[in-house]
Protein backbone atom coordinates (compact mmCIF):
# COMPACT_ATOMS: atom_id res chain seq x y z
CA UNK A 1 0.00 0.00 0.00
CA UNK A 2 1.37 3.18 -1.30
CA UNK A 3 2.34 5.91 1.45
CA UNK A 4 3.03 9.92 1.67
CA UNK A 5 6.17 9.00 3.35
CA UNK A 6 8.59 11.30 2.14
CA UNK A 7 11.44 9.18 3.26
CA UNK A 8 14.07 7.59 0.12
CA UNK A 9 14.77 3.89 0.90
CA UNK A 10 18.47 3.64 -0.57
CA UNK A 11 19.02 1.83 -3.74
CA UNK A 12 21.14 -0.68 -2.33
CA UNK A 13 18.25 -2.46 -0.18
CA UNK A 14 16.99 -5.54 -2.20
CA UNK A 15 13.20 -6.01 -1.69
CA UNK A 16 13.31 -9.38 -1.77
CA UNK A 17 15.53 -9.44 1.14
CA UNK A 18 13.30 -7.44 3.29
CA UNK A 19 10.13 -9.11 2.57
CA UNK A 20 11.72 -12.52 3.44
CA UNK A 21 12.99 -10.92 6.81
CA UNK A 22 9.29 -9.58 7.27
CA UNK A 23 7.91 -13.15 6.44
CA UNK A 24 10.31 -14.38 9.04
CA UNK A 25 9.23 -12.00 11.36
CA UNK A 26 6.01 -13.43 11.04
CA UNK A 27 6.98 -17.27 11.09
CA UNK A 28 8.70 -16.18 14.29
CA UNK A 29 6.06 -14.66 16.18
CA UNK A 30 3.66 -18.24 15.07
CA UNK A 31 6.33 -19.83 17.60
CA UNK A 32 4.81 -18.28 20.49
CA UNK A 33 1.47 -19.44 20.40
CA UNK A 34 3.37 -22.83 19.40
CA UNK A 35 5.18 -23.31 22.47
CA UNK A 36 2.16 -21.88 24.15
CA UNK A 37 0.14 -25.36 22.72
CA UNK A 38 3.30 -27.50 23.46
CA UNK A 39 3.64 -26.34 27.14
CA UNK A 40 -0.27 -26.67 27.59
CA UNK A 41 -0.16 -30.47 26.04
CA UNK A 42 2.36 -31.37 28.82
CA UNK A 43 0.98 -29.92 31.63
CA UNK A 44 -2.65 -30.87 33.66
CA UNK A 45 -5.69 -29.78 31.96
CA UNK A 46 -6.20 -27.84 35.07
CA UNK A 47 -3.29 -25.23 33.73
CA UNK A 48 -3.65 -25.25 29.79
CA UNK A 49 -5.22 -22.21 29.21
CA UNK A 50 -2.83 -19.85 31.52
CA UNK A 51 0.04 -21.67 29.80
CA UNK A 52 -0.92 -20.61 26.39
CA UNK A 53 -2.18 -17.44 27.69
CA UNK A 54 1.25 -16.17 29.35
CA UNK A 55 3.77 -17.16 25.92
CA UNK A 56 1.47 -14.62 24.42
CA UNK A 57 1.25 -12.10 26.83
CA UNK A 58 5.24 -12.39 26.80
CA UNK A 59 5.52 -11.09 23.23
CA UNK A 60 2.97 -8.29 24.49
CA UNK A 61 4.91 -7.26 27.34
CA UNK A 62 8.48 -7.43 25.19
CA UNK A 63 6.67 -5.56 22.42
CA UNK A 64 6.40 -2.75 24.49
CA UNK A 65 9.65 -3.06 26.60
CA UNK A 66 11.58 -3.56 23.06
CA UNK A 67 9.91 -0.08 21.47
CA UNK A 68 10.77 1.69 25.06
CA UNK A 69 14.44 1.27 25.05
CA UNK A 70 15.04 -2.82 25.08
CA UNK A 71 15.95 -2.57 21.61
CA UNK A 72 18.00 0.23 22.04
CA UNK A 73 20.23 -1.50 25.08
CA UNK A 74 20.52 -4.62 22.84
CA UNK A 75 21.25 -3.00 19.30
CA UNK A 76 22.32 0.64 19.98
CA UNK A 77 24.83 1.90 17.76
CA UNK A 78 26.97 3.30 20.13
CA UNK A 79 27.93 0.94 23.74
CA UNK A 80 30.01 -0.53 25.86
CA UNK A 81 31.13 -4.22 25.20
CA UNK A 82 28.58 -5.62 27.66
CA UNK A 83 25.62 -2.88 27.11
CA UNK A 84 23.86 -0.77 25.02
CA UNK A 85 22.84 3.03 25.86
CA UNK A 86 19.42 4.55 25.18
CA UNK A 87 19.82 6.55 22.13
CA UNK A 88 17.38 4.73 20.11
CA UNK A 89 14.86 4.30 23.26
CA UNK A 90 11.44 4.78 22.26
CA UNK A 91 12.54 4.03 18.57
CA UNK A 92 14.12 7.42 17.46
CA UNK A 93 16.01 7.16 14.71
CA UNK A 94 15.10 3.77 14.10
CA UNK A 95 13.89 3.80 10.42
CA UNK A 96 15.46 3.59 7.02
CA UNK A 97 18.84 3.39 7.33
CA UNK A 98 21.29 0.34 7.74
CA UNK A 99 20.93 -1.03 10.92
CA UNK A 100 25.25 -1.77 11.76
CA UNK A 101 24.61 -5.29 12.69
CA UNK A 102 22.47 -5.77 9.33
CA UNK A 103 23.59 -3.08 6.11
CA UNK A 104 21.34 -4.86 3.76
CA UNK A 105 17.90 -4.21 5.30
CA UNK A 106 16.58 -0.67 6.85
CA UNK A 107 17.21 -0.88 10.66
CA UNK A 108 13.44 -0.61 11.32
CA UNK A 109 12.56 -4.21 9.45
CA UNK A 110 16.14 -5.39 11.81
CA UNK A 111 14.29 -4.21 14.91
CA UNK A 112 11.17 -5.75 14.35
CA UNK A 113 12.60 -9.26 13.92
CA UNK A 114 14.85 -9.00 16.60
CA UNK A 115 11.38 -8.20 18.45
CA UNK A 116 10.23 -11.88 17.75
CA UNK A 117 13.55 -13.28 19.44
CA UNK A 118 13.01 -10.83 22.74
CA UNK A 119 9.53 -11.89 23.27
CA UNK A 120 9.74 -15.69 22.92
CA UNK A 121 12.68 -16.13 24.82
CA UNK A 122 10.70 -15.39 28.39
CA UNK A 123 8.17 -17.37 27.26
CA UNK A 124 10.58 -20.54 27.58
CA UNK A 125 11.79 -19.79 30.86
CA UNK A 126 8.48 -19.70 32.98
CA UNK A 127 7.64 -22.85 31.69
CA UNK A 128 9.70 -24.11 34.41
CA UNK A 129 7.20 -23.02 37.34
CA UNK A 130 4.52 -24.51 35.07
CA UNK A 131 1.24 -24.83 37.34
CA UNK A 132 2.03 -23.03 40.21
CA UNK A 133 3.72 -19.78 39.30
CA UNK A 134 1.13 -17.07 39.27
CA UNK A 135 0.74 -14.46 36.66
CA UNK A 136 0.85 -11.05 37.18
CA UNK A 137 3.99 -11.26 38.90
CA UNK A 138 5.13 -13.59 35.90
CA UNK A 139 4.35 -10.53 33.65
CA UNK A 140 6.75 -8.33 35.71
CA UNK A 141 9.47 -10.90 35.79
CA UNK A 142 9.27 -10.81 31.83
CA UNK A 143 9.68 -6.82 31.48
CA UNK A 144 12.60 -6.74 34.31
CA UNK A 145 14.84 -9.86 32.94
CA UNK A 146 14.36 -8.41 29.33
CA UNK A 147 15.79 -5.62 30.50
CA UNK A 148 18.31 -6.95 33.02
CA UNK A 149 19.44 -10.25 31.51
CA UNK A 150 18.27 -10.36 27.61
CA UNK A 151 19.78 -7.56 26.17
CA UNK A 152 22.78 -7.50 27.84
CA UNK A 153 23.34 -11.03 26.46
CA UNK A 154 22.04 -10.16 23.04
CA UNK A 155 24.46 -6.98 22.91
CA UNK A 156 27.40 -9.04 23.83
CA UNK A 157 26.40 -11.35 21.20
CA UNK A 158 24.98 -10.14 18.23
CA UNK A 159 26.36 -5.91 18.62
CA UNK A 160 29.07 -5.22 16.40
CA UNK A 161 30.28 -3.89 19.86
CA UNK A 162 30.16 -6.20 22.15
CA UNK A 163 32.84 -8.55 23.60
CA UNK A 164 31.95 -12.01 22.54
CA UNK A 165 31.31 -11.01 18.30
CA UNK A 166 34.54 -8.93 18.77
CA UNK A 167 36.22 -11.98 20.37
CA UNK A 168 34.71 -14.07 17.61
CA UNK A 169 31.97 -16.26 19.06
CA UNK A 170 29.97 -17.52 16.53
CA UNK A 171 26.18 -17.31 17.24
CA UNK A 172 23.82 -17.63 14.06
CA UNK A 173 20.31 -17.77 15.65
CA UNK A 174 20.19 -17.23 19.14
CA UNK A 175 22.28 -20.55 21.05
CA UNK A 176 23.40 -18.14 23.97
CA UNK A 177 21.11 -14.83 23.93
CA UNK A 178 17.50 -17.35 23.59
CA UNK A 179 18.32 -21.32 24.68
CA UNK A 180 21.15 -20.89 27.24
CA UNK A 181 20.08 -17.85 28.84
CA UNK A 182 16.37 -18.98 28.91
CA UNK A 183 17.27 -22.70 30.22
CA UNK A 184 19.76 -20.59 33.19
CA UNK A 185 16.83 -18.30 33.77
CA UNK A 186 14.30 -21.80 33.75
CA UNK A 187 16.72 -23.93 35.96
CA UNK A 188 16.75 -20.46 39.03
CA UNK A 189 12.61 -19.46 38.28
CA UNK A 190 11.97 -23.68 39.64
CA UNK A 191 14.23 -23.54 42.45
CA UNK A 192 13.31 -20.01 43.57
CA UNK A 193 9.70 -21.14 43.25
CA UNK A 194 9.89 -24.60 45.23
CA UNK A 195 8.15 -28.06 43.98
CA UNK A 196 4.48 -28.60 43.15
CA UNK A 197 2.21 -30.11 45.52
CA UNK A 198 2.60 -33.63 45.20
CA UNK A 199 6.16 -33.73 43.17
CA UNK A 200 7.82 -37.07 44.16
CA UNK A 201 4.32 -38.83 45.02
CA UNK A 202 1.55 -37.64 42.08
CA UNK A 203 2.63 -38.89 38.63
CA UNK A 204 2.48 -35.58 36.37
CA UNK A 205 1.17 -37.21 33.10
CA UNK A 206 1.16 -34.57 30.03
CA UNK A 207 -2.90 -34.34 29.59
CA UNK A 208 -3.24 -33.41 25.84
CA UNK A 209 -0.72 -35.36 23.34
CA UNK A 210 -2.30 -33.85 20.54
CA UNK A 211 -1.50 -30.19 21.73
CA UNK A 212 2.19 -30.83 21.81
CA UNK A 213 2.30 -32.15 18.75
CA UNK A 214 0.49 -29.31 17.36
CA UNK A 215 3.17 -27.12 19.20
CA UNK A 216 5.63 -28.84 17.70
CA UNK A 217 4.39 -28.38 14.27
CA UNK A 218 4.15 -24.57 14.87
CA UNK A 219 7.39 -24.62 16.33
CA UNK A 220 9.20 -26.59 13.54
CA UNK A 221 7.26 -24.73 11.26
CA UNK A 222 8.24 -21.06 13.17
CA UNK A 223 12.29 -22.26 13.27
CA UNK A 224 12.96 -21.83 9.63
CA UNK A 225 12.56 -18.31 10.37
CA UNK A 226 14.09 -18.14 13.00
CA UNK A 227 16.92 -20.37 11.84
CA UNK A 228 16.75 -19.16 8.25
CA UNK A 229 15.34 -15.43 8.16
CA UNK A 230 19.18 -14.61 10.56
CA UNK A 231 21.08 -14.85 7.37
CA UNK A 232 19.04 -11.46 7.09
CA UNK A 233 18.79 -11.86 3.26
CA UNK A 234 16.89 -14.09 0.81
CA UNK A 235 20.52 -16.22 -0.48
CA UNK A 236 21.71 -19.07 -0.27
CA UNK A 237 23.30 -19.10 3.13
CA UNK A 238 19.10 -18.99 4.02
CA UNK A 239 18.90 -21.91 2.16
CA UNK A 240 21.20 -23.59 3.94
CA UNK A 241 19.82 -22.68 7.33
CA UNK A 242 16.84 -23.78 6.90
CA UNK A 243 17.93 -27.47 5.33
CA UNK A 244 20.18 -28.02 8.47
CA UNK A 245 17.68 -27.22 10.75
CA UNK A 246 15.07 -29.47 9.14
CA UNK A 247 17.54 -32.17 8.99
CA UNK A 248 18.70 -31.46 12.67
CA UNK A 249 15.13 -31.78 14.00
CA UNK A 250 14.18 -35.05 12.16
CA UNK A 251 17.07 -36.80 13.36
CA UNK A 252 16.82 -35.22 17.07
CA UNK A 253 13.17 -36.27 17.10
CA UNK A 254 13.65 -39.69 15.92
CA UNK A 255 16.86 -40.20 18.14
CA UNK A 256 14.92 -39.58 21.17
CA UNK A 257 12.00 -41.70 20.06
CA UNK A 258 14.36 -44.68 20.14
CA UNK A 259 16.14 -43.72 23.55
CA UNK A 260 12.26 -44.03 24.85
CA UNK A 261 12.05 -46.87 22.44
CA UNK A 262 14.48 -49.26 24.54
CA UNK A 263 12.95 -48.58 27.29
CA UNK A 264 9.38 -48.78 26.97
CA UNK A 265 8.74 -50.73 23.71
CA UNK A 266 6.96 -47.67 22.54
CA UNK A 267 7.38 -45.41 19.62
CA UNK A 268 6.33 -42.06 22.30
CA UNK A 269 4.71 -39.00 20.18
CA UNK A 270 5.70 -37.29 22.80
CA UNK A 271 9.43 -38.33 22.72
CA UNK A 272 9.61 -37.66 19.37
CA UNK A 273 8.72 -33.58 19.82
CA UNK A 274 10.62 -33.54 22.58
CA UNK A 275 13.39 -34.50 20.49
CA UNK A 276 12.69 -32.71 17.70
CA UNK A 277 12.66 -29.30 19.82
CA UNK A 278 16.11 -30.51 21.48
CA UNK A 279 17.48 -31.13 17.45
CA UNK A 280 15.96 -27.32 16.50
CA UNK A 281 17.90 -25.99 20.11
CA UNK A 282 21.10 -27.29 19.28
CA UNK A 283 21.12 -26.55 15.65
CA UNK A 284 20.49 -22.88 16.41
CA UNK A 285 23.97 -21.21 16.75
CA UNK A 286 25.23 -23.49 13.95
CA UNK A 287 22.59 -23.37 11.50
CA UNK A 288 24.59 -20.55 9.55
CA UNK A 289 28.06 -21.95 9.75
CA UNK A 290 27.97 -25.87 9.25
CA UNK A 291 26.47 -27.98 6.41
CA UNK A 292 23.79 -31.07 6.13
CA UNK A 293 26.64 -33.93 7.31
CA UNK A 294 27.27 -32.02 10.66
CA UNK A 295 23.57 -31.19 11.22
CA UNK A 296 22.86 -35.16 11.64
CA UNK A 297 25.62 -35.17 14.41
CA UNK A 298 23.71 -32.05 16.09
CA UNK A 299 20.37 -33.66 16.37
CA UNK A 300 21.91 -37.32 17.05
CA UNK A 301 24.45 -35.59 19.86
CA UNK A 302 21.62 -32.78 21.00
CA UNK A 303 18.85 -35.51 21.38
CA UNK A 304 21.24 -37.69 23.76
CA UNK A 305 22.12 -35.05 26.05
CA UNK A 306 18.87 -33.07 26.71
CA UNK A 307 17.55 -37.22 27.43
CA UNK A 308 19.68 -37.60 30.02
CA UNK A 309 19.92 -33.93 31.38
CA UNK A 310 16.32 -34.24 31.82
CA UNK A 311 17.06 -36.90 34.26
CA UNK A 312 18.74 -34.49 36.50
CA UNK A 313 15.56 -33.12 38.09
CA UNK A 314 15.01 -36.46 39.69
CA UNK A 315 18.46 -36.97 40.90
CA UNK A 316 19.16 -33.42 41.99
CA UNK A 317 15.61 -33.10 42.99
CA UNK A 318 14.36 -29.82 41.44
CA UNK A 319 10.76 -29.35 39.80
CA UNK A 320 11.85 -28.08 36.10
CA UNK A 321 7.67 -28.89 35.18
CA UNK A 322 8.90 -28.88 31.32
CA UNK A 323 12.31 -29.62 30.82
CA UNK A 324 13.13 -26.27 30.01
CA UNK A 325 16.57 -26.32 31.62
CA UNK A 326 17.72 -29.64 29.86
CA UNK A 327 16.28 -28.68 26.33
CA UNK A 328 17.21 -25.48 26.03
CA UNK A 329 19.95 -24.86 28.40
CA UNK A 330 21.78 -27.97 27.77
CA UNK A 331 20.77 -28.03 24.00
CA UNK A 332 21.88 -24.66 23.78
CA UNK A 333 25.55 -25.09 25.68
CA UNK A 334 25.65 -28.32 23.14
CA UNK A 335 25.07 -26.46 19.96
CA UNK A 336 27.73 -23.84 21.00
CA UNK A 337 30.03 -25.83 21.57
CA UNK A 338 29.54 -28.38 18.40
CA UNK A 339 29.60 -25.44 16.52
CA UNK A 340 33.18 -24.21 17.59
CA UNK A 341 34.11 -27.88 15.68
CA UNK A 342 32.07 -27.98 13.09
CA UNK A 343 31.62 -24.48 11.47
CA UNK A 344 33.16 -23.79 8.03
CA UNK A 345 34.16 -20.96 6.06
CA UNK A 346 32.95 -22.72 2.93
CA UNK A 347 29.03 -22.32 4.68
CA UNK A 348 29.40 -18.88 6.07
CA UNK A 349 31.00 -17.55 2.69
CA UNK A 350 27.45 -18.54 0.91
CA UNK A 351 27.03 -15.14 1.51
CA UNK A 352 30.07 -13.72 1.49
CA UNK A 353 30.27 -13.96 5.29
CA UNK A 354 34.32 -14.47 6.03
CA UNK A 355 35.36 -16.55 9.15
CA UNK A 356 38.25 -18.50 10.30
CA UNK A 357 35.50 -21.33 10.93
CA UNK A 358 35.95 -24.41 13.34
CA UNK A 359 38.09 -27.36 14.06
CA UNK A 360 37.35 -28.40 10.81
CA UNK A 361 39.15 -25.77 9.35
CA UNK A 362 41.95 -25.83 11.86
CA UNK A 363 41.07 -22.81 13.78
CA UNK A 364 41.49 -24.59 17.32
CA UNK A 365 40.79 -21.76 19.15
CA UNK A 366 37.22 -21.34 18.06
CA UNK A 367 36.30 -23.96 20.62
CA UNK A 368 37.21 -22.10 23.77
CA UNK A 369 35.76 -18.74 22.22
CA UNK A 370 32.33 -21.05 22.62
CA UNK A 371 32.77 -22.02 25.67
CA UNK A 372 33.47 -18.95 27.07
CA UNK A 373 30.02 -17.57 25.33
CA UNK A 374 28.38 -20.35 26.60
CA UNK A 375 29.46 -19.91 30.49
CA UNK A 376 29.25 -16.43 30.59
CA UNK A 377 25.96 -16.41 29.44
CA UNK A 378 24.78 -19.24 31.77
CA UNK A 379 26.05 -17.81 34.47
CA UNK A 380 24.72 -14.39 33.97
CA UNK A 381 21.18 -15.48 33.38
CA UNK A 382 20.87 -17.88 36.09
CA UNK A 383 22.09 -15.36 38.96
CA UNK A 384 20.91 -12.25 37.78
CA UNK A 385 17.53 -14.16 37.59
CA UNK A 386 17.82 -15.48 40.78
CA UNK A 387 18.65 -11.89 42.28
CA UNK A 388 14.98 -10.62 40.33
CA UNK A 389 13.29 -13.50 41.66
CA UNK A 390 14.32 -13.00 45.38
CA UNK A 391 13.88 -9.58 45.48
CA UNK A 392 10.64 -9.75 43.82
CA UNK A 393 9.30 -12.47 46.39
CA UNK A 394 9.56 -9.77 49.00
CA UNK A 395 7.29 -6.87 47.62
CA UNK A 396 3.46 -7.08 48.66
CA UNK A 397 1.64 -8.57 46.12
CA UNK A 398 4.74 -9.74 44.17
CA UNK A 399 5.10 -13.65 45.64
CA UNK A 400 5.96 -15.70 42.71
CA UNK A 401 3.62 -18.81 43.97
CA UNK A 402 0.36 -19.37 43.87
CA UNK A 403 -1.43 -20.43 47.28
CA UNK A 404 -2.15 -24.07 47.88
CA UNK A 405 -5.61 -23.69 47.23
CA UNK A 406 -5.18 -22.12 43.94
CA UNK A 407 -2.73 -24.89 42.60
CA UNK A 408 -4.76 -27.46 43.55
CA UNK A 409 -7.78 -26.21 41.55
CA UNK A 410 -5.82 -25.02 38.93
CA UNK A 411 -4.05 -21.68 37.67
CA UNK A 412 -6.86 -21.29 34.70
CA UNK A 413 -9.91 -21.01 36.95
CA UNK A 414 -7.46 -19.29 39.99
CA UNK A 415 -5.55 -16.90 37.89
CA UNK A 416 -8.14 -16.18 34.99
CA UNK A 417 -11.31 -17.47 35.92
CA UNK A 418 -11.74 -19.56 32.40
CA UNK A 419 -11.09 -22.80 31.99
CA UNK A 420 -9.81 -24.67 28.25
CA UNK A 421 -12.16 -27.01 28.68
CA UNK A 422 -15.58 -27.59 30.15
CA UNK A 423 -17.91 -30.53 30.41
CA UNK A 424 -21.35 -30.05 31.05
CA UNK A 425 -22.94 -32.96 32.82
CA UNK A 426 -27.07 -33.32 32.30
CA UNK A 427 -29.80 -36.03 33.90
CA UNK A 428 -32.54 -35.91 31.65
CA UNK A 429 -35.90 -38.14 32.08
CA UNK A 430 -37.77 -39.26 29.58
CA UNK A 431 -41.43 -40.16 29.38
CA UNK A 432 -41.98 -43.34 27.75
CA UNK A 433 -45.12 -43.08 26.88
CA UNK A 434 -45.03 -39.32 25.08
CA UNK A 435 -41.79 -39.30 24.32
CA UNK A 436 -41.31 -36.12 26.07
CA UNK A 437 -37.65 -35.13 27.66
CA UNK A 438 -37.27 -32.86 30.72
CA UNK A 439 -33.95 -31.87 32.16
CA UNK A 440 -33.72 -32.22 35.80
CA UNK A 441 -30.33 -30.98 36.69
CA UNK A 442 -27.29 -29.57 34.35
CA UNK A 443 -23.89 -29.02 35.74
CA UNK A 444 -20.86 -27.64 34.19
CA UNK A 445 -17.72 -29.29 35.10
CA UNK A 446 -14.29 -28.72 34.53
CA UNK A 447 -12.01 -31.93 32.77
CA UNK A 448 -9.40 -32.63 34.75
CA UNK A 449 -7.02 -35.54 34.11
CA UNK A 450 -5.85 -35.14 37.68
CA UNK A 451 -8.93 -37.87 39.25
CA UNK A 452 -10.60 -40.64 37.61
CA UNK A 453 -14.16 -40.84 37.71
CA UNK A 454 -16.29 -43.55 37.51
CA UNK A 455 -19.94 -42.94 36.58
CA UNK A 456 -22.55 -45.90 37.64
Amino acid sequence: MATNSTEEIPTSYDHGDIAFVLVSTALVWLMVPGLGYFYSGMARSKNALSLIMLCVLSIAVVSFQWWLWGYSLAFSNVGSKFIGNLDNAFFRHVRGDPSPQAKQIPELVFALYQLMFAGITPALAIGSAAERGRLVPALVFIFIWSTLVYDPIAHWTWSVNGWSFQLGGLDFAGGTPVHIASGAAALAYCLVVGKRDGHGVEDFKPHNIANVVLGTALLWFGWFGFNGGSALAANTRAAMACLVTNLAAAVGGLTWMLLDFRLERKLSAMGFCTGAVAGLVTITPGSGYVGPEASVLFGVVGAIACNFAAKLKSWLSFDDALDVFAVHGIGGIVGNLLTGIFAEKAIANLDGTDIPGGWLDHHWIQICYQLADSVAGASYSFFVTLIILTVMNKFPYMSLRSDPEAEAKGLDEAELGELAYYHVDRLITINTRTGETKMIKEETIHQSNDTNVTII
